[in-house]
């Protein structure tokens, strides 16, 4: 099974970048055109509108569980700076429990994977599921459970 939200990621850049470039307009133009308030306004509901998206943390995903192995790869699509692209890969067997934890204001989830290694439990890293739809969410979570036997 391999979910992926590509299509999904591009459209959420196009309305970052797209809402972005207007309240930088918006407010550029109100400054030029001596509405300092406006303005100001204007780059404040800018600085805003890139906090939410860092909150949010939109990140693409491909899910893929292929020959006994489970891949998650991801990146976050709205960063300042560098992306960092990771990778989860280990055998399927190695699955001991997920979890899923709400974050901003409860309205996101983030899914935290824990395998046993040979040192003990450990736990991946939470990866964000903002950028999937509902469908694909559930699609992931049942497979889990499919694979821990619930």
């Amino acid at each position: 099974m391999i979910i992926d939200n590509s299509k999904r990621i591009k459209e959420v850049k196009i309305i970052f970048y797209m809402g972005a470039a207007f309240w930088a307009i918006s407010s550029l133009s109100s400054f030029l055109m001596g509405k300092d308030l406006i303005g100001f306004l204007a780059a404040g509901i800018l600085i805003v509108w890139f906090l939410f998206f860092q909150l949010i943390d939109f990140q693409y995903i491909l899910f893929d569980i292929t020959n006994g192995k489970l891949m998650l790869r991801y990146y976050s699509v709205v960063k300042f700076g560098r992306k960092d692209y990771n990778t989860i890969e280990f055998p399927v067997n190695t699955l001991v429990d997920y979890r899923l934890e709400k974050s901003f204001f409860g309205l996101v989830y983030d899914l935290i994977l824990i395998i046993k290694t040979s040192r003990g439990i450990a736990e991946y890293p939470p990866v964000s599921m903002a950028a999937l739809t509902l469908t694909e969410q559930q699609k992931i979570i049942q497979q889990l459970k499919t694979l821990l036997k619930r």
